[in-house]
């Protein structure tokens, strides 16, 4: 509690200085009060302000806290926990140079991540929780007819290096694909095979957990650029039909709960909100495509899914590089020819003869393995 002469002293002081104020600016010159007050900025008050760059900016990741990461680590410990970054009173922004050859250091640093939408683990405001993925699939490993293959991967390398052309042509820098092919055929294993060519992160999205096209433009929003986006499944997906959404919209009176439509899935897709987002894949997958005739039509057209890539049953060209893989022959086996024969009549998956090469290191003993799996399939 103030004293009587503490508020006395107060209330003369705050009347002095209500009184004088107006008296001092007329008789001293503005110049002369602004020397003072700079004279007073530079002894007593800071030179500088503190910027605190966050993770996170909102549902995005934090383009400044990446940058400032990679200029600071050649020029701190790794114990360091707190990084402040300076602005001078006479600069009139913050800035910031970033020390040549960043992109180097960023992309020899760089791990690949798996994202999906753990509420349980995930930090709370975060729409994805992540680990490092360390899928050592590759094209090179894939048992996939090579002629698909090389133009798969052909395919790809036009799309991230033709960023200039998709804006040029007034498109969304973004390509859809559909994998489909019955369950063991390598459909997840291209996936990781894409991801580490391309050096992209992976988003896997379970459309069953979404409400509402809210919810989802949400998540898209939170998604990096040069990312692969995983919807699996897509023909279990419980999609709204636009028609039954333009019925439902005639009744304003209705109060409805939130829901997640096909119309708000394909905006985010090929609509406006395509837009946001850069160098962005979107790989459907499905174990029946015929199945996909229930879905709208614009969801399987060009701009949604862009090139349709079939996943079969495993082929002899595919069964030679898993044996490649497994054991390490790219030669010629006297068993490959009955094999061949064996495979033209049987409907196997890779996965499955990758299971009977497992059992043995013996290249002959696993081999003959095979061929009585193939008999008695």
């Amino acid at each position: 509690m103030l004293t009587f002469m503490e508020m006395l002293i107060s209330l003369i002081t705050a009347a002095g200085v209500i009184v004088l104020c107006p008296l001092v600016k007329g008789l001293v010159p503005s110049s002369f009060l602004n020397n003072l007050l700079s004279i007073y900025e530079e002894y007593f008050c800071t030179p500088e302000i503190t910027l605190f760059f966050r993770t996170d900016c909102g549902l995005s990741d934090n383009q400044m806290y990446d940058v400032a990461s990679t200029y600071l680590r050649t020029k701190i410990v790794d114990s360091s926990k707190c990084l402040n970054v300076g602005k001078t009173v006479r600069q009139e922004r913050p800035t910031f140079d970033i020390v040549p050859g960043a992109e180097a250091i960023q992309e020899s640093e760089r791990v690949l991540k798996l994202y999906s939408r753990d509420f349980v683990w995930g930090t709370p405001g975060r729409e994805w929780s992540s680990i490092i993925l360390e899928h050592p699939t590759t094209f090179e490993k894939l048992a996939m007819d090579p002629v698909q293959k090389r133009m798969l991967k052909d395919d790809l390398d036009k799309f991230v290096n033709r960023k200039e052309w998709y804006k040029k042509v007034g498109k969304a820098w973004k390509r859809g694909y559909l994998l489909y092919g019955p369950p063991g055929t390598g459909k997840s294993s291209l996936i990781a095979a894409m991801a580490n060519y391309l050096k992209f992160d992976v988003y896997d999205l379970d459309l069953s957990r979404i409400s509402s096209d809210s919810e989802l433009r949400r998540i898209f929003l939170s998604t990096s650029n040069r990312s692969i986006m995983v919807i699996e499944d897509i023909d279990c997906a419980k999609l709204e039909d636009r028609e039954i959404e333009i019925e439902e919209m005639s009744d304003q009176l209705i109060l409805q709960k939130p829901k997640f439509t096909l119309s708000g899935l394909l905006n985010f897709i090929d609509g406006v909100w395509s837009s946001c987002g850069e160098g962005q894949i979107i790989v459907f997958t499905t174990n029946n495509k015929e199945k996909l005739e229930k879905l709208d039509p614009a969801l399987l057209r060009p701009g949604c899914m862009d090139m349709h890539v079939h996943m079969p049953y495993l082929t002899m060209d595919g069964f030679k590089q898993l044996v490649s893989n497994y054991l390490g022959i790219d030669g010629d086996h006297q068993l490959f020819e009955v094999i061949a024969g064996l495979l033209e009549n049987k409907k196997v998956t890779p996965a499955e003869i990758a299971e009977e090469l497992l059992k043995s290191e013996d290249p002959n003993v696993a081999l003959r393995g095979v061929v009585e799996f193939l008999e008695q399939k």
